[in-house]
Protein backbone atom coordinates (compact mmCIF):
# COMPACT_ATOMS: atom_id res chain seq x y z
CA UNK A 1 0.00 0.00 0.00
CA UNK A 2 2.66 2.39 0.90
CA UNK A 3 4.66 1.37 -2.32
CA UNK A 4 1.56 2.37 -4.46
CA UNK A 5 1.34 6.02 -2.56
CA UNK A 6 4.68 6.67 -3.24
CA UNK A 7 4.56 5.51 -7.05
CA UNK A 8 0.94 7.89 -7.15
CA UNK A 9 2.43 11.03 -5.32
CA UNK A 10 5.57 10.37 -8.10
CA UNK A 11 3.20 10.60 -10.44
CA UNK A 12 1.69 13.57 -9.44
CA UNK A 13 4.92 15.09 -8.75
CA UNK A 14 5.94 14.50 -12.25
CA UNK A 15 2.55 15.98 -13.91
CA UNK A 16 3.03 19.16 -11.13
CA UNK A 17 6.81 19.72 -12.80
CA UNK A 18 5.68 19.29 -15.96
CA UNK A 19 3.33 21.80 -15.89
CA UNK A 20 5.31 24.04 -14.48
CA UNK A 21 8.02 23.84 -17.11
CA UNK A 22 4.88 24.41 -19.31
CA UNK A 23 4.35 27.09 -17.62
CA UNK A 24 7.89 28.65 -17.35
CA UNK A 25 8.63 28.11 -21.26
CA UNK A 26 5.29 29.80 -22.07
CA UNK A 27 4.87 32.68 -20.08
CA UNK A 28 8.13 34.66 -21.18
CA UNK A 29 7.36 34.04 -24.92
CA UNK A 30 3.54 35.57 -24.23
CA UNK A 31 5.01 38.59 -22.31
CA UNK A 32 6.89 39.27 -25.03
CA UNK A 33 4.68 39.41 -27.36
CA UNK A 34 2.23 41.91 -25.65
CA UNK A 35 4.59 44.38 -25.51
CA UNK A 36 5.83 43.60 -29.25
CA UNK A 37 2.64 44.49 -30.24
CA UNK A 38 1.79 47.15 -28.13
CA UNK A 39 4.88 48.68 -29.57
CA UNK A 40 4.16 47.93 -33.02
CA UNK A 41 0.65 49.50 -32.47
CA UNK A 42 2.32 53.16 -31.08
CA UNK A 43 4.48 53.15 -34.26
CA UNK A 44 1.54 52.58 -36.39
CA UNK A 45 -0.38 55.32 -34.64
CA UNK A 46 2.84 57.45 -34.53
CA UNK A 47 3.41 57.29 -38.63
CA UNK A 48 -0.10 57.80 -39.17
CA UNK A 49 -0.71 60.73 -37.36
CA UNK A 50 2.57 62.28 -38.88
CA UNK A 51 1.88 60.95 -41.77
CA UNK A 52 -2.03 62.77 -42.13
CA UNK A 53 -0.53 65.68 -40.00
CA UNK A 54 1.66 66.18 -43.33
CA UNK A 55 -1.01 66.10 -45.44
CA UNK A 56 -2.80 69.12 -45.34
CA UNK A 57 -5.41 68.14 -47.58
CA UNK A 58 -6.35 65.40 -45.38
CA UNK A 59 -6.07 67.07 -41.70
CA UNK A 60 -8.14 69.65 -43.05
CA UNK A 61 -10.70 66.97 -44.29
CA UNK A 62 -11.13 65.42 -41.07
CA UNK A 63 -11.01 68.00 -38.22
CA UNK A 64 -13.48 70.23 -40.99
CA UNK A 65 -15.96 67.30 -41.88
CA UNK A 66 -17.91 66.79 -38.41
CA UNK A 67 -19.25 63.66 -40.41
CA UNK A 68 -15.76 62.45 -40.66
CA UNK A 69 -14.22 63.33 -37.77
CA UNK A 70 -17.28 61.37 -35.39
CA UNK A 71 -17.40 58.80 -37.97
CA UNK A 72 -13.74 57.89 -37.21
CA UNK A 73 -14.47 58.73 -33.18
CA UNK A 74 -17.20 56.22 -33.33
CA UNK A 75 -15.63 53.85 -35.41
CA UNK A 76 -12.42 53.72 -32.65
CA UNK A 77 -15.17 52.77 -29.97
CA UNK A 78 -16.85 50.16 -32.02
CA UNK A 79 -13.61 48.20 -32.70
CA UNK A 80 -12.50 48.16 -28.77
CA UNK A 81 -15.57 47.13 -27.95
CA UNK A 82 -15.89 44.80 -30.19
CA UNK A 83 -12.68 43.08 -30.39
CA UNK A 84 -12.94 43.06 -26.81
CA UNK A 85 -16.76 41.70 -26.39
CA UNK A 86 -15.92 38.82 -29.68
CA UNK A 87 -12.32 37.87 -28.58
CA UNK A 88 -13.14 34.46 -28.15
CA UNK A 89 -15.07 34.21 -31.42
CA UNK A 90 -12.46 36.03 -33.65
CA UNK A 91 -9.33 34.63 -35.32
CA UNK A 92 -6.10 35.78 -33.80
CA UNK A 93 -5.28 37.11 -37.34
CA UNK A 94 -8.90 38.45 -37.64
CA UNK A 95 -8.47 40.18 -34.23
CA UNK A 96 -4.72 41.18 -34.67
CA UNK A 97 -5.94 42.92 -38.19
CA UNK A 98 -8.59 45.13 -36.46
CA UNK A 99 -5.90 45.96 -33.73
CA UNK A 100 -3.71 47.33 -36.72
CA UNK A 101 -6.67 49.31 -37.81
CA UNK A 102 -7.93 50.69 -34.14
CA UNK A 103 -4.19 52.04 -34.53
CA UNK A 104 -4.49 53.57 -37.61
CA UNK A 105 -7.71 55.55 -36.99
CA UNK A 106 -6.12 56.22 -33.86
CA UNK A 107 -3.76 58.05 -35.81
CA UNK A 108 -5.35 59.56 -38.01
CA UNK A 109 -7.63 61.41 -34.99
CA UNK A 110 -4.43 62.29 -32.98
CA UNK A 111 -2.57 64.09 -36.28
CA UNK A 112 -4.26 67.10 -34.36
CA UNK A 113 -1.14 67.20 -31.71
CA UNK A 114 1.54 68.49 -34.27
CA UNK A 115 -0.64 70.99 -35.26
CA UNK A 116 -0.84 72.37 -32.03
CA UNK A 117 1.95 71.66 -30.07
CA UNK A 118 6.06 71.74 -31.11
CA UNK A 119 7.96 68.95 -32.24
CA UNK A 120 10.38 69.45 -29.22
CA UNK A 121 7.00 69.54 -26.28
CA UNK A 122 5.77 66.22 -28.27
CA UNK A 123 9.32 64.55 -27.94
CA UNK A 124 9.83 65.59 -24.08
CA UNK A 125 6.24 64.36 -23.30
CA UNK A 126 6.76 61.21 -25.34
CA UNK A 127 10.07 60.25 -23.16
CA UNK A 128 8.32 60.98 -19.97
CA UNK A 129 5.27 58.78 -21.04
CA UNK A 130 7.71 56.38 -21.63
CA UNK A 131 9.34 56.45 -18.56
CA UNK A 132 6.36 56.81 -16.17
CA UNK A 133 4.53 54.28 -18.06
CA UNK A 134 8.08 51.73 -17.71
CA UNK A 135 8.10 52.41 -14.16
CA UNK A 136 4.65 51.70 -13.38
CA UNK A 137 4.42 48.36 -15.76
CA UNK A 138 7.39 46.92 -13.97
CA UNK A 139 6.00 47.88 -10.41
CA UNK A 140 3.06 46.24 -11.48
CA UNK A 141 4.85 43.42 -12.50
CA UNK A 142 6.95 42.75 -9.86
CA UNK A 143 4.87 43.62 -6.63
CA UNK A 144 3.81 41.26 -3.81
CA UNK A 145 0.83 43.45 -3.09
CA UNK A 146 -2.57 42.79 -5.07
CA UNK A 147 -3.90 45.77 -6.73
CA UNK A 148 -7.25 44.39 -7.59
CA UNK A 149 -8.77 47.15 -5.31
CA UNK A 150 -7.24 49.69 -7.67
CA UNK A 151 -9.45 48.51 -10.39
CA UNK A 152 -12.30 49.24 -9.08
CA UNK A 153 -11.23 52.56 -7.67
CA UNK A 154 -9.56 53.75 -10.70
CA UNK A 155 -12.62 52.26 -12.88
CA UNK A 156 -15.09 55.05 -10.96
CA UNK A 157 -12.09 57.77 -10.98
CA UNK A 158 -12.30 57.18 -14.95
CA UNK A 159 -15.98 57.31 -15.58
CA UNK A 160 -15.75 60.82 -13.51
CA UNK A 161 -12.86 61.89 -15.40
CA UNK A 162 -14.65 60.86 -18.61
CA UNK A 163 -18.10 63.17 -17.57
CA UNK A 164 -15.77 65.78 -16.46
CA UNK A 165 -14.32 66.44 -19.15
CA UNK A 166 -17.62 65.97 -21.53
CA UNK A 167 -18.71 69.30 -18.82
CA UNK A 168 -15.53 71.60 -19.26
CA UNK A 169 -15.99 70.81 -23.41
CA UNK A 170 -19.20 73.49 -22.71
CA UNK A 171 -17.70 75.29 -19.38
CA UNK A 172 -13.99 76.26 -21.28
CA UNK A 173 -12.18 76.11 -17.73
CA UNK A 174 -8.62 76.23 -17.44
CA UNK A 175 -8.67 75.99 -13.98
CA UNK A 176 -10.58 72.80 -14.50
CA UNK A 177 -9.14 71.57 -17.45
CA UNK A 178 -5.62 71.91 -15.44
CA UNK A 179 -7.25 69.58 -12.58
CA UNK A 180 -8.90 66.75 -15.46
CA UNK A 181 -5.50 66.97 -16.89
CA UNK A 182 -3.86 66.33 -12.95
CA UNK A 183 -6.12 63.30 -12.17
CA UNK A 184 -6.24 61.93 -15.58
CA UNK A 185 -2.58 61.10 -15.26
CA UNK A 186 -2.95 60.09 -11.94
CA UNK A 187 -5.79 57.78 -13.17
CA UNK A 188 -3.66 56.38 -16.11
CA UNK A 189 -0.43 55.71 -14.04
CA UNK A 190 -2.66 54.09 -11.70
CA UNK A 191 -4.16 51.57 -13.98
CA UNK A 192 -1.09 50.94 -15.99
CA UNK A 193 0.60 49.40 -12.87
CA UNK A 194 -3.33 47.21 -12.52
CA UNK A 195 -3.19 46.05 -16.01
CA UNK A 196 0.62 45.21 -15.87
CA UNK A 197 -0.48 42.68 -12.82
CA UNK A 198 -3.54 41.44 -14.17
CA UNK A 199 -1.93 40.61 -17.75
CA UNK A 200 0.95 39.02 -15.87
CA UNK A 201 -1.43 36.86 -13.77
CA UNK A 202 -3.76 36.30 -16.76
CA UNK A 203 -0.62 34.42 -19.20
CA UNK A 204 0.51 32.67 -15.91
CA UNK A 205 -2.85 30.90 -16.66
CA UNK A 206 -1.82 29.45 -20.07
CA UNK A 207 -0.34 26.06 -20.56
CA UNK A 208 0.97 26.64 -24.05
CA UNK A 209 1.30 29.36 -27.04
CA UNK A 210 -2.15 27.99 -28.52
CA UNK A 211 -4.29 30.88 -30.37
CA UNK A 212 -6.15 31.27 -26.98
CA UNK A 213 -3.45 32.62 -24.91
CA UNK A 214 -2.16 34.76 -28.08
CA UNK A 215 -5.63 36.16 -27.98
CA UNK A 216 -5.09 37.12 -23.62
CA UNK A 217 -1.75 38.64 -25.13
CA UNK A 218 -3.13 40.45 -28.25
CA UNK A 219 -5.91 41.92 -25.67
CA UNK A 220 -2.99 42.69 -22.98
CA UNK A 221 -1.30 44.82 -25.27
CA UNK A 222 -4.24 46.63 -26.39
CA UNK A 223 -5.22 47.19 -22.72
CA UNK A 224 -1.44 49.09 -22.12
CA UNK A 225 -1.70 50.27 -25.72
CA UNK A 226 -4.45 52.71 -24.48
CA UNK A 227 -3.30 53.08 -20.80
CA UNK A 228 -0.11 54.90 -22.89
CA UNK A 229 -1.82 56.44 -24.97
CA UNK A 230 -4.08 58.19 -22.65
CA UNK A 231 -1.14 58.82 -20.71
CA UNK A 232 0.53 60.54 -23.01
CA UNK A 233 -2.43 62.52 -24.25
CA UNK A 234 -2.81 63.95 -20.25
CA UNK A 235 0.78 64.27 -20.08
CA UNK A 236 0.55 66.64 -23.13
CA UNK A 237 -1.94 68.78 -22.24
CA UNK A 238 -0.09 69.55 -18.94
CA UNK A 239 3.13 70.44 -20.76
CA UNK A 240 2.11 72.05 -23.67
CA UNK A 241 -0.50 74.83 -21.81
CA UNK A 242 1.35 77.66 -23.19
CA UNK A 243 0.24 76.43 -26.66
Amino acid sequence: MRDYEEKEYDAWGAMSTDREFALSAAFPALMRKVYVWMTLALAITALTAYGVASTPALLTAIYTSKFLFWGLIIAELGLVFYVSARIQRLSLSTATLLFILYSIINGATLAFIFALYSTSIIVQTFVVTAGTFGAMAVYGYFTKKDLTSWGRLLLMALIGLIIAGVVNIFLHNSTMDLIISGIGVLVFVGLTAYDSQKIKQMLLMQEDMGETAQKVALMGALSLYLDFINLFLYLLRLFGRDR
